[in-house]
């Protein structure tokens, strides 16, 4: 079946339908990993977006229930150069188009994925379409028009979950890292803003009981737990859409250790009275090199982000910059001087991606064990 994508500014692809029927909208973005397809797909961050694989071959693994980031696939849309038929992995017990069929997500196959993603990073992110039901060029570009962008939008409440639950190191889950459980030591509230279960994992991993709570939970609410420290998870859209999340943190920057991840980077530079801007076409990928200012080490990391904290707005706040994009020297990371508090723009979990951040985990836990003595 044929099917088109058409980007706002009158750009268009031809090509063929895999996946559901009919049509997505979205900001059409790439993702530079070479594997992890399914855990892009599941990964919440991705709500309101149509993503582009940069590899040429998606699917040839199949899909699997384990390797499920988050409880669905959130993205609006999925582009690939070639969709592999026959998957082949012990471990594979669906194809990617039955999966994207189960989550009424519409994929296009046959495009030059090399050209589009040169037109995404010449002339940044664009709205966009695809589809399988309306052919026609012209009609899709005015709907692309008429999509809604990410500027001020809150995605957050679309993917946060509804009500808390535990998450324990004798979860069954949890025994995808290790045969052994591990007794809990420290019980961690973490905001969920749109996690991924990896980051979850980590936690048990280190000892931590954790309370993974709504993005609207009030700072009392948190309190009144008792946490031995606080997490920020990731999550899509718009930081600076999401001020009823900021608003309540910083009535916690001086109670506990806290640790942010990706949206809760964001979260904690708005806190602290700096601002967020959009990067012209994000970053996107397990690839992405970021320098750690303290060691001067080199990082390769993962990272799924269209926003970044402006630096130099943070300065006076007790803040300092810990780790720097090497690509184009946004703030990948940054540290309270005096609170144990600290936060990195990319994905430490990974899933998919390189495992060079881990010890970041290592560091939330050590200023829980400093803080409790």
């Amino acid at each position: 079946m044929r099917a088109i994508l058409a980007l706002e500014d009158g750009t268009i692809f031809h090509g063929r339908s895999f996946g559901a029927e009919g049509e997505g909208y979205g900001e059409v973005v790439f993702n530079t990993s070479m594997t992890g397809y399914q855990e892009i797909l599941t990964d919440p961050s991705y709500k309101g977006q149509i993503v582009t694989m940069t590899y040429p071959l998606i699917g040839n693994y199949g899909v699997n229930p384990e390797d499920n980031e988050s409880r669905r696939s959130w993205v609006e849309g999925f582009i690939v150069r070639e969709y592999s038929v026959m998957p082949s992995n012990w471990r594979s017990t669906a194809d990617l188009s039955e999966y994207l069929q189960q989550h009424n997500i519409v994929g296009i196959e046959g495009i030059d994925t090399r050209a589009l993603t040169k037109h995404l990073r010449d002339k940044g992110v664009k709205k966009g379409v695809v589809s399988t039901s309306d052919l026609n060029p012209k009609r899709l570009v005015e709907k692309a028009l008429a999509a809604p962008g990410l500027i001020g939008r809150d995605l957050v409440k679309e993917v946060t979950i509804g009500q808390p639950y535990e998450f324990k190191p004798e979860t069954k889950v949890f025994s995808k890292l290790g045969p052994q459980p591990i007794k809990p030591r420290f019980h961690v509230v973490a905001y969920d803003c749109g996690m991924k279960t990896n980051i979850l994992r980590m936690l048990a991993f280190r000892g931590c009981w954790v309370t993974v709570v709504p993005a609207q939970t009030t700072a009392e609410q948190v309190l009144q737990y008792n946490p031995d420290g606080i997490f920020l998870s990731n999550g899509p859209g718009d930081p600076e859409g999401v001020p009823y999340l900021f608003t309540e943190l910083k009535k916690l920057l001086d109670k506990k250790p806290v640790f942010g991840i990706c949206l809760g980077h964001q979260m904690l530079g708005l806190a602290f009275g700096g601002k967020t801007f959009k990067l012209k076409f994000g970053h996107r990928g397990a690839n992405q090199p970021v320098k750690h200012l303290d060691t001067g080490r080199v990082e390769i990391t993962a990272q799924n982000h269209g926003f970044a904290v402006d630096t130099d707005l943070l300065l006076g706040s007790g803040l300092r910059l810990t780790h720097v994009n090497l690509n184009d020297q946004t703030n990948e990371g940054f540290e309270h001087t005096e609170l144990p508090i600290f936060s990195v723009q990319y994905h430490p979990e990974a899933s998919p991606g390189p495992h060079d951040a881990n010890y970041l985990f290592d560091k939330f836990v050590k200023l829980i064990e400093k803080h409790k003595k």
